[in-house]
């Protein structure tokens, strides 16, 4: 495989890794990827970076494209990022992830955008899924708060997120995809909720302490025991406010392989989504029929029904 070196980033002191050219994949597989940064508080400056590097995935063949969680921006202070909330359907974070969708022809994941809520000091953690033409068709509202009371590291996001209360998959031209955003992981009952999915996102921003503790091993279990694909991109560097992010990017395919990682820097993840082989593993080996315990019991499930990818 050959690489090159890409031109690093204005903003974020981490190495950057350029991605494979687009290689043919056989009939039914499907290029994916997951893009890596170190977000600052710059919207402007974190969009520029998300630019170019969802031009590299492009580049490589990818046709679904998956951003980390706060891709916009990881402020100087929690509350920056109420500052920059939007109302949904408005402003430059948004016009941004539509923009790109289109300009590529691509599906993009907004990892996730605060957006307005009712509580005028707090916003909603949304992942947004925009189609090939630009449009949204789906929206997460990240359920589980992350909560850190370890040393020196203190976490709190319920101080300035309103945790959302829906589970959410969206049928895609790539299968059906489950929704959820980082602290999610821990949390298997969510992605039971879903059903059967046949890929996971997981938009990031692991502390760089939980993540080297379990941030592999959740994602390679949510991977096996869904019988699916994991798509996880993340936050992974040191950032302007001082917090140090996990990284470690990835892609995992139904039987728990990673395919592909990022450890540190900015740069993007990219892999083939192979339809039949998931099939023929849970044909194999058919786990998700022999489930005995109903966990969407009295769960909100809203299955979204996209519309059908351009010919």
């Amino acid at each position: 495989m050959t690489v090159t070196r890409a031109k690093p980033s204005s903003f974020a002191k981490t190495k950057t890794r350029a991605v494979p050219k687009a290689a043919p994949e056989a009939g039914g597989v499907v290029r994916v990827a997951a893009v890596q940064m170190a977000s600052g508080p710059n919207v402007d400056a974190n969009l520029a970076e998300a630019q170019r590097l969802i031009g590299m995935a492009v580049a490589a063949g990818a046709k679904l494209v998956a951003l980390p969680e706060f891709f916009a921006i990881m402020g100087m202070k929690d509350t920056d990022k109420v500052a920059a909330r939007e109302p949904q359907g408005k402003g430059p974070i948004q016009k941004f992830l539509a923009a790109q969708a289109r300009k590529h022809g691509i599906w993009l994941v907004g990892g996730s955008v605060p957006l307005e809520c009712d509580n005028p000091k707090k916003v909603r953690n949304a992942c947004l899924v925009y189609d090939d033409k630009g449009k949204l068709v789906a929206r997460y509202d990240k359920i589980h708060l992350f909560g850190l009371n370890l040393g020196n590291e203190h976490y709190k996001e319920q101080t300035t997120i309103e945790a959302g209360d829906r589970v959410v998959v969206v049928d895609t031209p790539f299968g059906r995809v489950g929704l959820s955003v980082c602290y999610d992981l821990r949390f298997p009952e969510l992605y039971r909720a879903m059903g059967d999915v046949d890929i996971i996102l997981v938009p990031a921003a692991f502390t760089a302490t939980t993540g080297k503790a379990h941030f592999e091993t959740l994602i390679r279990a949510r991977a096996i025991e869904n019988l699916a694909y994991v798509i996880a991109p993340a936050q992974g560097g040191y950032h302007v406010s001082g917090r140090e992010t996990h990284g470690d990017s990835m892609i995992v395919d139904p039987w728990g392989n990673v395919l592909d990682r990022l450890p540190r820097g900015s740069g993007v993840v990219v892999a083939g989504v192979n339809r039949a082989y998931q099939a023929s593993l849970r044909q194999s080996l058919p786990a998700l029929k022999h489930r005995k315990l109903d966990c969407a019991k009295g769960v909100q499930v809203d299955v979204i029904q996209a519309a059908p990818a351009k010919p």
